[in-house]
């Protein structure tokens, strides 16, 4: 496709050579030379070669926006696969609207430039340099005269090229800013409703806005200064012509239709040198937002993401004196040391900052344990040896708040397991409890979940998220608060979705319910990211420690209207931080 362009392009620009050779045969032959029988064939030629160029031009412009397209899909694609791959700790210190902008405005602007400047920069080129070879063939004097602007033009473009690329990045950045505010508001809505901060969010994003504008109009004062320029350049290259041609005409040296012949073929020569000042601040631009959208694909992806050998656990889970930080002055994990058997669930108890979620990312390897800082063993092997696609298939995730896709209820249950059939979507949603409420509604599983789930309750997106981890039917389960911000009766319903989802499951449980902790296996009670003490519920209680107190100082509620303080031994109690 790109040999097909340029090659009609050669063709397309060819026939601008034949309306300059037919107007001068027209006025010396036709007209001067008294030959009337010479205009019509002539005329017909010119109307030829315009068909021609048309044609030529079409075709180019199909194969060149076929062309482009196909590129600027792969860079989408390639990007947006990239981004797939790039760890967690890229993206804490990224934020959400900088990357949408990245992959939407900033792929738009190299986008642009790809379609509209390869193409036009491809003709343009091709015409300067053969009308600049017919220009010298026919008159080399006038010729070289012709091309006394060209050195200033260069200089021009040069300079203006040398300084653009701050101001364009700066554009970029500031767009890229404003996006990013816009998102977190949008994303913030309510929030922003409830505490009526309709107006002081409007001055952030005026202010916003205006660095936007500020840094646009520094790009276009520059642009402003530089095109007239180019074209005043020009405009005295045809002057000269004009001047010298025409003393060579009073002088005899040249026919008047060899100058007009000559004066097109010097339009043809400037007109697509302007062209190219035009495409110069496209390429600018797109300079800016190429740096930005290779800026992450220059990222290094996370290792380990491709398959290995199959891996099926048992679930026999060892944390063997594993520590962890995300920066060097603050640890999170200090020799965390303890064995998970299979089918085993593992409470995590603890303050906020305590170390529980990191413990569970580092087992998803969602953050990557150093050298030298403890290892995580699955079935004996070292997850370092076993790749992050083969861990997370075989280990089911529901977080404390519920995350739903914009899409259907089916389609969200089937994020886990594709090839999942009807009849076991329905089982999995009755194991969850959430079996009666989906068929209630008008479109049952097809029914639209909205942005974040927005359209179903809190404790419907808990119970929808159950079942997609039910449906999955994974051998390992990280629980995340699961049990968390919903009322009495759905918790009930919820905590019934979760002893089905925990039989037979290697598990580990965020909560501070203790309908769920009293029943592990093992509690661990994380305090500044060590684990101080460990046992089940009866042998923590006779500890008489840090959890023994969460009862003794009443932080333990029994699940009913009264919530009134109760012992340690009540059942379907809360264990609130």
């Amino acid at each position: 496709m790109a040999i097909g362009t340029v090659g009609f392009a050669v063709l397309g620009t060819l026939m601008v050579i034949v309306f300059p050779m037919v107007t001068q045969r027209v006025i010396d032959e036709g007209i001067r030379g008294r030959k009337p029988e010479l205009i019509l064939p002539l005329a017909l030629l010119t109307v030829g070669a315009f068909f021609v160029q048309s044609v030529a031009d079409g075709i180019r412009i199909i194969l060149n926006n076929m062309f482009e397209q196909k590129v600027i899909f792969d860079l989408r694609s390639d990007l947006y696969d990239h981004i797939q791959k790039l760890p967690l700790r890229w993206f804490d210190h990224r934020a959400t609207g900088d990357i949408m902008t990245r992959v939407l405005e900033d792929v738009n602007a190299v986008e642009r430039v790809l379609i509209d400047g390869v193409e036009q920069g491809t003709v343009a080129i091709l015409q300067v340099w053969i009308v600049s070879v017919l220009l010298f063939l026919r008159e080399p004097w006038l010729a070289t005269l012709t091309m006394l602007p060209i050195p200033l033009l260069v200089a021009g473009a040069l300079a203006y090229t040398l300084t653009a690329r701050s101001r364009y990045r700066s554009q970029r950045q500031a767009a890229s800013a404003m996006n990013s505010l816009l998102h977190d508001n949008l994303s913030g809505v309510r929030q922003i409703k409830a505490y009526v901060r309709e107006t002081q969010e409007h001055v952030k994003f005026n202010e916003a806005s205006k660095r936007l504008k500020q840094a646009t109009l520094v790009v276009m004062k520059f642009w402003a200064i530089y095109s007239p320029s180019m074209d005043f350049l020009t405009s005295c290259g045809l002057v000269i012509v004009t001047g010298f041609g025409g003393f060579a005409v009073l002088q005899g040296r040249l026919a008047i239709g060899e100058l007009v012949a000559f004066l097109i073929l010097v339009r043809y020569l400037y007109e697509p040198i302007g062209r190219l000042h035009a495409l110069n601040q496209m390429v600018q631009s797109a300079r800016a937002a190429g740096d930005r959208v290779f800026e992450i694909l220059d990222e290094a992806p996370e290792p380990d993401l491709g398959e290995r050998d199959p891996f099926d656990p048992i679930g026999r889970i060892e944390y063997r004196d594993v520590s962890f930080s995300y920066t060097a002055e603050q640890p999170v994990l200090r020799n965390i040391a303890f064995v998970a058997e299979p089918g085993q669930t593992i409470a995590l108890v603890g303050a906020t900052g305590a170390g529980k979620s990191t413990l569970v990312n580092l087992l998803l390897r969602f953050y990557e344990l150093d050298q030298g800082a403890g290892d995580i063993l699955i079935d004996g092997r070292s997850i370092r040896d076993l790749s992050k696609r083969a861990i997370r298939n075989a280990t089911g995730f529901v977080s404390q708040e519920s995350f739903l896709f914009n899409g259907t209820i089916r389609e969200n249950l089937l994020f886990g397991r594709p090839e999942a059939k009807e009849p076991e979507i329905w089982s999995a949603l009755r194991a969850a409890n959430a079996a009666e409420f989906v068929s209630q509604l008008p479109l049952g599983l097809d029914a639209a979940v909205g942005e974040r789930g927005i359209r179903l309750s809190v404790g419907e997106k808990q119970r929808i998220s159950i079942a997609r981890a039910i449906l999955k039917d994974p051998p390992l389960l990280v629980l995340d608060e699961a049990t968390a911000s919903v009322d009495t009766e759905t918790e009930r319903q919820i905590q019934e979705a979760l002893n089905r989802l925990l039989l037979g499951r290697t598990s580990f449980v965020i909560a501070h319910r203790l309908s769920t902790v009293r029943h592990a296996d093992q509690i661990l009670v994380l305090d500044r990211g060590q684990i101080v003490e460990r046992g089940d519920h009866e042998q923590l209680l006779e500890l008489d420690g840090i959890y023994a107190k969460l009862c003794e100082s009443g932080l333990f509620f029994e699940d009913s209207e009264a919530a009134q303080p109760q012992t340690c031994g009540a059942e379907d109690a809360s264990l609130h931080r």
